[in-house]
């Protein structure tokens, strides 16, 4: 049964796939997971592939979710990002790294984080 930080996280990854789809988007992958790792949202549109890593914070106590997307961080999603294009088949696309960021209930999106 997961616990409260899991719940909250599955509430931020909601309220993102949320924000995505009221735009037009359509949700490719959520928590899409293997050995290296988990993206948590791949979102599609048109021939634009988006992966958003979604960081929910109950307060800024301890800095904000943006702030917890580090280089190292990037680079895995970004080795992940190959991976899942190539098992899902989608071959060459555009793509975009965006990052979700949820402090209580305010979701801050930045497109092309990194």
């Amino acid at each position: 049964m997961p616990g409260p930080r899991q719940a909250f996280g599955a509430f931020g990854e909601r309220l993102a796939a949320q924000w995505y789809t009221q735009r037009g988007y359509i949700v490719l992958a959520r928590n899409w997971r293997c050995r290296e790792g988990e993206l948590d949202l791949v979102l599609g549109k048109g021939t634009l592939v988006v992966f958003c890593e979604v960081k929910a914070r109950a307060t800024a106590a301890f800095g904000t979710g943006l702030e917890a997307v580090t280089a190292a961080k990037q680079a895995r999603i970004r080795r992940l990002a190959i991976r899942f294009l190539a098992e899902a088949g989608l071959g060459r696309r555009e793509l975009r790294f965006d990052v979700a960021s949820i402090t209580g209930t305010d979701l801050v999106v930045v497109e092309g984080a990194f």
